[in-house]
């Protein structure tokens, strides 16, 4: 079971800014906070471990619903079509886990934004959370691929103007 259309938002985090130059990355004028794209991630009965509660590598399952959603449903909507016809490969993750998460009806919140954007990666950051508090952190460096070319491939304008959009960097 994943979350719909209906489950995931996108939060503006700042008001009205300059756009950066098309395919720029991150004018120097646009390093304050971006928009967050927000995935509603149902809970399974499965997720959960011997322990009790969510398993480590289910958040991994959490962290790519959001992203896919994001890159896929969201760019699409926004007419990005770069990231679901070549597509993008994860070079990294990481994850810190903060506290326990046990099942329970409602879905828990991912949140999803750039931390990081050059010609041929990017960084996305991750906080999986509800109004109770932080379970756990996370970040992935994402690749530009052409599947059918089966090479890397640099970002295009369109797809850098919208990550830009999400574009907050990290805090040191």
């Amino acid at each position: 079971m994943t979350g719909t259309a209906e489950t995931s938002t996108t939060t503006d985090t700042a008001s009205a800014r300059p756009r950066p130059r098309p395919g720029a990355g991150p004018a120097p004028e646009h390093r304050g906070p971006g928009k967050r794209h927000v995935y509603l991630c149902p809970l399974r009965w499965s997720d959960m471990d011997a322990y009790q509660h969510v398993n480590n590598v289910v958040y991994l399952r959490y962290l790519e619903e959001a992203r896919v959603d994001w890159m896929f449903r969201r760019a699409s909507e926004a007419g990005v079509k770069g990231f679901e016809t070549f597509g993008t490969v994860v070079a990294k993750h990481e994850i810190e886990y903060r506290r326990p998460l046990v099942y329970r009806p409602e879905p828990v919140r991912v949140e999803v934004w750039v931390t990081d954007i050059r010609a041929a990666k990017f960084t996305v950051a991750y906080e999986v959370c509800d109004d109770e508090g932080v379970y756990a952190t996370a970040s992935s460096v994402l690749v530009p691929f052409d599947i059918a070319g089966n090479h890397l491939r640099r970002l295009s304008p369109v797809e850098k103007d919208y990550l830009a959009e999400y574009y907050t960097p990290e805090q040191a």
